[in-house]
């Protein structure tokens, strides 16, 4: 990174201490000053002198790519001191004549108003520790982590995850896993971490060839192409000779250990795909899409507004989940928990035989295939990222389609706890532990609330996403009961998750709103950590049974 931003070094800012972090402030600030004083005679002529007289730093100089990275600084990073410094050098450049960029977007996220999100700088003790340890690991705090505490807990155990999977000893060398994460993403069409991930790419010593095309990159990784494109979109089509073909490959071959870790990454990647477009997650700040060096709509909003830090976004912002209750929104609350409670009753009455649980599992998973987004509204603008993947026209198709049929996978033969976990461990110590954390966290998370209502169990409803979203998956659990999801999940709710989960790029802000209206935006969030989490899992089961297979 350092090299391709001259002489701006930026490692010292991650620093826990305040004084290593003045000395790089100092070291960015004076830096920055030299090269806008020697770009600003040169540009003081047509084009790039604006029309309201200030100069626009042209792209070949760099110093476009170090002011947006100190507007992201200024705003988003935990450390009050380089809030502060970031918005006296960039008021130092302006001062020079030279403009500066300004953030693009409300907020973190599409979909929840920024007023609803935590403020960096407002966060309690506990947030602000894992603020810190983000920007500390990463060096930055991104918009996915803003999203995410909502729900502290969960936040935490997905870092320490990450930073496991990413960063600590592992058999993968770095420059591979944040490649393979670039790989993971592209199926998803999901430039916003692509974006992260070529930059991590190239800070670790990447080769800058392989951002070219997957055709780039070494064979060994091209050979993970097929097994990151069935796990995206079909994963029950795995077999032991998909393993088996990784593993053989003469000078090519993947190790055990390596493979794990591999399948681990990709799996998380597609799965945080949905929760980036399932939550609306904006560009960050310094990436494409997330500022500009353009002066602001007058219509829009006045000037001083900027400098106020009011961005005018309460009109546009406006959402069903933050409006005044409506009946029939109220109504939709009182009836799902009226049916939680009938269904809690006839359980404790009777309970329905094994093949009857079964023909319901089946009805279910039928059903499933025939939910589907009839949405015409525009999703999120992507960057095409189809270098990064081949054979782009290979998409989510439902297992049951054209008479094709596919065995159900029955958690009593092969499950995560008895059988995934332990084989995780065994290859790649800890990240078992580090994933069956993170699972139970978001499985079993709980407030005890259903929008403005306190004391409610929720956990029949938590099952009911959990297996739905492993039913769309053939995947079956004997003990349960499909005909709860039925009552417990209506067709708008059912639309959104099948989307998020098996084509995320698709999803609206329409199809966010349009589900729950009347429950806070955290609890929206809590469902996505649902579906990433049910969605990773899945894909790991199929993954991992197929390993399995293939070592016995």
């Amino acid at each position: 990174m350092e090299e391709r931003e001259g002489e701006v070094r930026w490692d010292g800012l991650c620093s826990r201490d305040a004084a290593t972090r003045a000395a790089a402030l100092d070291t960015i600030g004076q830096a920055v000053l030299r090269r806008s004083e020697t770009i600003a005679p040169a540009a003081a002529v047509p084009p790039t002198r604006a029309a309201d007289g200030l100069l626009v730093p042209a792209a070949r100089d760099g110093l476009s790519e170090v002011l947006a990275r100190l507007l992201m600084l200024s705003k988003r990073c935990p450390f009050p001191d380089v809030r502060e410094k970031s918005e006296a050098i960039l008021g130092g450049v302006q001062e020079l004549g030279i403009r500066i960029p300004r953030p693009l977007g409300h907020g973190p996220s599409r979909f929840i108003p920024e007023k609803e999100t935590i403020q960096v700088g407002n966060e309690d003790a506990m947030m602000h520790t894992l603020f810190a340890d983000s920007f500390a690991t990463l060096g930055r705090l991104d918009n996915v982590t803003l999203v995410m505490v909502f729900h502290p807990q969960y936040l935490e155990s997905f870092l320490k995850t990450q930073h496991y999977l990413l960063q600590m000893d592992g058999p993968l060398p770095l420059h591979y896993r944040h490649y393979i994460g670039i790989m993971a993403a592209a199926r998803h069409q999901c430039s916003y971490l692509v974006n992260l991930h070529v930059n991590d790419f190239l800070h670790v010593g990447g080769d800058p060839k392989w951002l070219n095309g997957l055709e780039n990159a070494p064979q060994k990784l091209q050979n993970l192409g097929e097994l990151n494109k069935m796990l995206a979109h079909r994963p029950w089509l795995i077999t032991k000779e998909h393993i088996e073909q990784l593993l053989k490959t003469e000078e090519n071959s993947w190790s055990l250990a390596e493979l794990i870790h591999a399948v681990v990454l990709l799996t998380h990647y597609h799965s945080l795909a949905s929760f980036t477009f399932g939550c609306g997650i904006s560009p960050e700040i310094d990436c494409e899409g997330g500022h500009t060096f353009r002066p602001p709509s007058v219509s829009n909003y006045c000037i001083c507004d900027i400098t106020n830090g009011y961005h005018g976004v309460d009109e546009i912002h406006a959402s069903p989940t933050g409006s005044i209750p409506s009946t029939e929104s109220v109504c939709e609350v009182e009836a799902l928990m009226e049916k939680m409670k009938q269904l809690q009753e006839c359980r404790d009455e009777e309970e329905a035989s094994q093949e009857e649980m079964a023909t319901r599992f089946e009805r279910e998973k039928r059903e499933s295939m025939f939910v589907c987004s009839s949405e015409d509204e525009e999703s999120a603008p992507t960057r095409d990222v189809s270098r990064h993947f081949e054979d782009t026209s290979y998409g989510y198709k439902d297992f049951s389609r054209h008479g094709m049929h596919v065995p159900t996978f029955r958690v009593q033969d092969y499950s995560w706890e008895d059988h995934g976990y332990s084989l995780v461990n065994r290859l790649y110590p800890d990240v078992g532990q580090l994933l069956d954390e993170k699972f139970h966290i978001a499985y079993n998370l709980t407030y005890n609330t259903m929008a403005m209502h306190k004391d409610v169990d929720t956990s029949m409803l938590r099952r009911a996403i959990w297996n739905y979203i492993h039913c769309m998956f053939g995947i079956r659990y004997d003990d349960y009961d499909y005909g709860e999801i039925n009552q417990l999940l209506d067709r708008s709710f059912k639309v959104y998750i099948k989307t998020v989960v098996c084509t995320p790029e698709k999803t609206t802000k329409r199809m966010y709103d349009s589900f729950w209206r009347q429950f806070e935006h955290s609890e929206k969030v809590h469902v996505n950590l649902l579906l990433v989490e049910a969605r990773m899992q899945a894909e790991l089961l199929y993954a991992l049974r197929a390993i399995t297979r293939y070592m016995t």
